[in-house]
């Protein structure tokens, strides 16, 4: 239990839940006998979270503190591809936890900092989004509005890593509806000259 607890560092101390003592032993396996040892000794994860896809399929979520994302980034193409080894047929995402903090009323907020432009809703939102595509790069969006008010999300990702992450579109997309409740669309356009 104490070697669990190593690698998922969760607010307020709340007891892992099956999930993240999986996720937390798969790391340290992987910090004991790859080559990534030296990159993952300092790093920690701060939540799991298991969500249904299309087609039957689960994904595993893990979130990392802001400050370590970027070393987390450097490695994530071969940790992602390690741990999808090890939880056979599920897929992988590394999302930073951001806090979103309420917009600011005239009773709430006497005396008090003003609200920072990357706690807001559209920020985190955003961010989340940039997270999870990583390594392709968001080149452009399109906000569909339907007849019915309803909005549709277009993401054109870079064409250049299509290869790499096309099958994975469908995961982000339920990955990213069941955070923020916003439906996404993910396109490989081909590039304006």
């Amino acid at each position: 239990m104490a070697l669990e607890r190593v690698k998922i560092i969760k607010v307020n101390n709340e007891p892992l839940d099956e999930m993240e003592k999986q996720v937390s032993q798969a790391l340290l396996d992987l910090e004991v006998n790859s080559d990534l040892k030296a990159s993952l000794r300092e790093l920690h994860v701060t939540a799991v979270k298991e969500v249904d896809c299309s087609g039957g399929k689960k994904a595993i979520v893990i979130f990392v503190p802001v400050p370590q994302l970027k070393a987390f980034q450097k490695i994530q193409s071969r940790l992602v591809r390690e741990l999808e080894k090890k939880f056979s047929g599920k897929h992988v995402c590394f999302i930073a936890q951001r806090r979103i903090l309420a917009k600011p009323t005239r009773k709430a907020n006497k005396l008090k900092q003003k609200r920072p432009r990357s706690r807001t809703l559209t920020a985190v939102h955003n961010s989340i989004l940039d997270d999870l595509v990583y390594p392709a790069e968001i080149v452009g969006k399109r906000i569909r509005i339907r007849l019915d008010g309803t909005r549709l999300f277009k993401v054109h990702l870079d064409k250049s890593q299509q290869t790499n992450i096309e099958h994975k579109t469908d995961t982000f997309a339920s990955v990213y509806k069941k955070l923020t409740g916003k439906e996404v669309n993910f396109e490989f356009p081909e590039p304006y000259l």
